[in-house]
């Protein structure tokens, strides 16, 4: 019976792992399927995304968190998230959201993947982790493929688009280095969707209500700019994307993750996250026609190199420290 319960386990970790890195991958795809500028007419706009995202994902895990609550107690001091974990949830979806108005699938999921793992490295160095002669070269290996990427060229993709998905990256980065000592995941990821709410009601009361307010000429010429959409636009299919995208892709998704996490070390859980851009990449093939360059194809494999060196050299600490 002990190895049969042992099989159960293993099997419900990889099964919790798979569904939790198909979600991440769908999150990219269900954002760019509601957010392209290839569709006319549009299916909705990035703050309305956004705001029916976290507020759709927030049900979800509220709802969860009741359907938990039966069967557990938690404590009233712990599992509630912080105000700045919910802003940096925020920036995250916003930030995602208005990327992929400008980035095709495979290109967002990388670029987002690679500063998620970079700025992660750079806070713990600057926290008093010191990096190894390997994680130095992974480091410049995966800083050069980020350079490689944005080469002028026709397939480089566009500016703001990365500068906006690489401060996605980082927020959520830092999201996730605030949640690795988390009593109860489940209830502290549910109680940040529910803090980020306030930030995306003022999202909504700057972007929804105050042009109508104030009739302001400059957001109708900002689309000239950045080419980023300024006004309100709602569709059923786009809302209906938003929700999926919401509840299933980061409500369900990320409490499958923390619940994997518990029989991954962090190791093999960085690992697993390499395969996240490649399922990305997968679906925009299959849903968006999208096509993978040969440019971008360079620049993944580069990044990978570089990210999987830091992380075998995370894994390995002592044979290094001992050949110093």
């Amino acid at each position: 019976m002990s190895s049969l319960s042992a099989f159960l386990s293993r099997f419900s970790i990889a099964l919790y792992t798979l569904i939790a890195l198909v979600a991440f991958a769908a999150n990219s795809v269900l954002c760019r399927m509601a957010l392209s500028t290839q569709q006319t007419p549009a299916l909705i706009d990035p703050s309305s995304f956004t705001a029916i995202r976290l507020v759709a994902g927030a049900l979800v895990l509220w709802l969860l968190m009741l359907l938990r609550g039966t069967k557990t107690t938690v404590s009233n001091s712990a599992s509630r998230g912080s105000m700045f974990a919910g802003g940096l949830l925020f920036i995250y979806a916003v930030t995602f959201s208005y990327a992929y108005v400008l980035l095709d699938t495979a290109t967002g999921a990388l670029i987002l993947f690679a500063a998620v793992q970079i700025s992660m490295m750079l806070i713990s160095y600057v926290q008093g982790q010191r990096l190894t002669l390997l994680e130095w070269i992974g480091a410049l290996l995966a800083f050069s493929g980020f350079a490689y990427l944005v080469l002028p060229g026709v397939s480089a993709p566009s500016m703001t688009g990365l500068v906006l998905m690489a401060i996605s990256g980082c927020a959520w980065g830092g999201y996730t280095l605030l949640g690795k000592k988390s009593v109860n995941p489940l209830f502290d990821t549910g109680y940040n969707f529910i803090r980020s709410l306030p930030l995306v009601a003022v999202m909504i009361l700057v972007v929804w209500l105050l042009p109508q307010l104030t009739s302001a000429p400059q957001l109708t010429s900002a689309p000239q700019l950045v080419s980023i959409p300024q006004t309100t636009v709602l569709s059923a299919k786009g809302v209906l994307l938003a929700f999926l995208s919401g509840a299933i892709a980061s409500g369900i998704g990320y409490a499958l993750w923390y619940q994997a996490l518990r029989g991954l070390t962090s190791t093999h859980a960085a690992v697993l996250q390499l395969t996240v851009p490649v399922i990305a990449a997968v679906g925009g093939i299959l849903f968006l026609d999208e096509m993978i360059s040969f440019h971008l194809g360079v620049s993944a494999g580069i990044i990978f190199v570089g990210i999987a060196l830091v992380i075998f050299a995370k894994a390995h600490p002592v044979s290094q420290r001992n050949g110093q």
